[in-house]
C-alpha cells in the first residue's frame, strides 16, 4: 500500500490552509478571564499568534504568553487601531508570512470562520477577505448596534468607494501586500473605516465572508456591544 493510500485509509485530515504562513494578530485589553482559552483554541490549528497587550492592568499578557502566544506590550492603552498596527508590523518581520488574520481576544470570533476566510482568499486570489455579520443569519447584534453598524457601512461605502455589508467587523484576512500597503493611523475604533478607505485608495481586491459572532454573556457584561457602537459614532464624527 502506498503512503497516500495509507493516509486515505486512516482518513488523516488535510492541514488547515496557510498554517505555516499565517499570523493571527490579537489585540488584548483586560481580557484575562477568557484570553487563555481564545489563544489555546487558535493554536490547536494555527500556531503563529501575536497578542498586543494594549496597557492591560490585569494579568492578560501573562495568560496569553502562558497559552503560547508571542506578546508585545504597549506601555499604556492606545486603542485597538494602534494594537493592530503593532501586531501587523510584528508579523511583517517574518519573511514567510503570507497573510495576517485580525482576531478579537474576547471570545466573539471563531477559528472555523477564520479558516474558511483563509481558504477563500487562497481560492479567489484576492488581497483581503473581510468578515460580515450581516451575511450570517445566526449573528444577532442588539438593535442599537445594528443601527450604528448599518450607518457605519453607509458612511464607509460612501467615502471609500468599496461596497461592503459590514465595515466594522474585526475578523479580517489580509494578504502580505495588503499589510504592506495599508496604513493605520487611527488608534481607536475608526481604524476600521480607515482600513476600508485604504482598500479603496490602493485598489486592493476584496471579498466578504459570512461570520458568526458570538455575543456572549461575558462580552455583554463588559458593555462591549453598546459601548463599541457609541465609540464608532464618536470616532466617525471626530474624523
Amino acid at each position: 500500500m502506498s503512503s497516500s493510500d495509507a493516509a486515505a485509509a486512516l482518513q488523516i485530515p488535510d492541514p488547515a490552509p496557510g498554517v505555516e504562513s499565517t499570523w493571527f494578530v490579537v489585540p488584548l485589553f483586560n481580557e484575562g478571564q477568557v484570553v487563555g482559552d481564545v489563544i489555546r483554541s487558535l493554536r490547536e490549528t494555527y500556531p503563529l499568534v501575536v497578542c498586543v497587550d494594549d496597557g492591560s492592568v490585569d494579568d492578560s499578557a501573562r495568560i496569553a504568553a502562558d497559552a503560547g502566544a508571542a506578546v508585545v506590550r504597549h506601555p499604556y492603552n492606545m486603542g485597538q487601531g494602534a494594537a493592530l498596527k503593532t501586531g501587523i508590523d510584528y508579523a511583517l518581520r517574518d519573511p514567510a508570512m503570507r497573510q495576517v488574520v485580525t482576531f478579537d481576544s474576547d471570545g466573539q470570533h471563531q477559528v472555523a470562520d477564520a479558516a474558511a476566510m483563509i481558504a477563500k482568499r487562497e481560492e479567489l486570489g484576492v488581497d483581503l477577505v473581510l468578515g460580515s455579520r450581516f451575511l450570517d443569519s445566526r449573528t444577532k447584534p442588539g438593535l442599537l448596534k445594528r443601527i450604528v453598524l448599518r450607518g457605519a457601512v453607509w458612511y464607509t461605502n460612501l467615502t471609500s468607494g468599496v461596497k461592503l455589508t459590514d465595515a466594522h467587523n474585526g475578523l479580517r484576512v489580509l494578504g502580505r501586500e495588503a499589510c504592506e500597503k495599508i496604513t493605520i493611523e487611527q488608534n481607536r475604533m475608526s481604524h476600521a473605516s480607515e482600513i476600508v478607505e485604504e482598500i479603496g485608495r490602493h485598489k486592493l481586491s476584496v471579498a466578504e465572508h459570512p461570520v458568526h459572532i458570538l455575543y456572549t454573556d461575558y462580552s455583554r457584561s463588559k458593555g462591549q456591544s453598546v459601548l463599541n457602537a457609541v465609540n464608532i459614532v464618536i470616532d466617525m464624527f471626530l474624523r
